[in-house]
């Protein structure tokens, strides 16, 4: 696509904004306030707000998966959800049944988070055919990000089978940073790149730098119109490295010191910083000002739902969320 200021800067501040909830995340997690684990995004900003800045709510579909709270705040998701849900409020979207990631609101387009990660390509896929069943699809994307990882399960082989077949309007995005967990690429396929596979499925193949916030927001704002124009099925491959281990619990020590050096090893925000500033669409005094809203909206969000109540075992009704007073959610 061809990139515009205000899509780059709609990207951008929401992957600062997501980078400042996920820091208040991981200071709550280490005082021991949030129970399970806490997965961070960051170094994968630029890939996941690339993707939800091209959606919208309430008539695209979004499958975000472990790394995508940037993704989640530039498609439009309450940060109450997310405060809510990694503390554990009965107000949250889960009601307080399930934690961290695994939120959602699928009637807004919003799909929650599937652990068994190569799940959620065929349940978006899924939901797009009943679209379309019903004549519903007016223009409706449905998009997902998968790491490198999953793509080697048989839940991605299938579902990407499916949506080629059915040439749904599809993106699927590959965060290839290059480790699953622990396990590094050279042990989980043997292509020479994972585009490589766009054309065995039948889909269009990009590859974008993961790193380059101005690349990311054209190269997948770009995929995300094809799919919406009706040119079938898009895969983007974007490579990078998470900047971090597989979750706050983890140091990431298996991680070679060259490649944390590599080029792959910058920081998107801090790219995407000098792009910006660069081009002249933005100033250092606009980003103080997006970071200090943030960090506001934030504090507040954390305040309200440590305020709230956790479910309450004995008076719970624990029927399943599509039953009683949950239908019509």
């Amino acid at each position: 696509m061809d990139l515009t200021k205000e899509h780059a800067r709609k990207v951008y501040r929401a992957m600062v904004t997501a980078r400042l909830l996920e820091a208040k995340f991981s200071s709550l997690y280490k005082a021991g306030q949030i129970v399970g684990g806490v997965y961070l995004g960051k170094g994968q900003e630029a890939v996941s707000a690339s993707i939800g800045g091209r959606l919208e709510m309430g008539k695209d579909i979004f499958a975000p998966l472990i790394r995508d709270q940037a993704g989640r705040t530039a498609f439009g998701e309450d940060m109450l959800d997310a405060t809510r849900t990694y503390l554990g409020s009965v107000k949250g979207p889960m009601r307080g049944r399930d934690g961290n990631i695994h939120r959602g609101r699928p009637k807004e387009g919003l799909i929650a988070m599937i652990s068994h990660l190569g799940t959620s390509l065929s349940v978006l896929g899924g939901m797009l055919k009943a679209r379309q069943i019903q004549g519903r699809m007016d223009g409706c994307v449905g998009a997902t990000c998968i790491g490198d990882g999953a793509t080697s399960t048989g839940s991605f082989h299938e579902g990407l089978n499916y949506v080629a077949v059915e040439k749904l309007p599809v993106v699927v995005v590959v965060a290839d940073n290059q480790f699953a967990y622990s396990t590094p690429s050279s042990k989980q396929y043997a292509c020479d790149d994972l585009i490589d596979r766009a054309k065995g499925y039948g889909l269009v193949g990009h590859s974008v730098d993961g790193t380059d916030t101005l690349a990311c927001a054209s190269v997948i704002g770009g995929a995300v119109d094809a799919a919406r124009r009706g040119e079938g099925p898009q895969m983007v491959v974007a490579k990078l490295l998470r900047l971090g281990g597989h979750g706050e619990h983890d140091d990431g020590s298996y991680i070679p010191e060259e490649i944390r050096t590599s080029h792959y090893g910058r920081d998107c925000i801090e790219v995407g910083k000098a792009q910006l500033f660069e081009r002249g669409w933005l100033s250092e005094d606009e980003l103080a000002e997006w970071e200090n809203e943030a960090k506001r909206e934030v504090q507040a969000a954390v305040t309200k739902a440590q305020k709230e109540d956790a479910p309450d075992p004995y008076r719970e009704d624990w029927s399943s969320l599509s039953r009683g007073s949950f239908r019509n959610w």
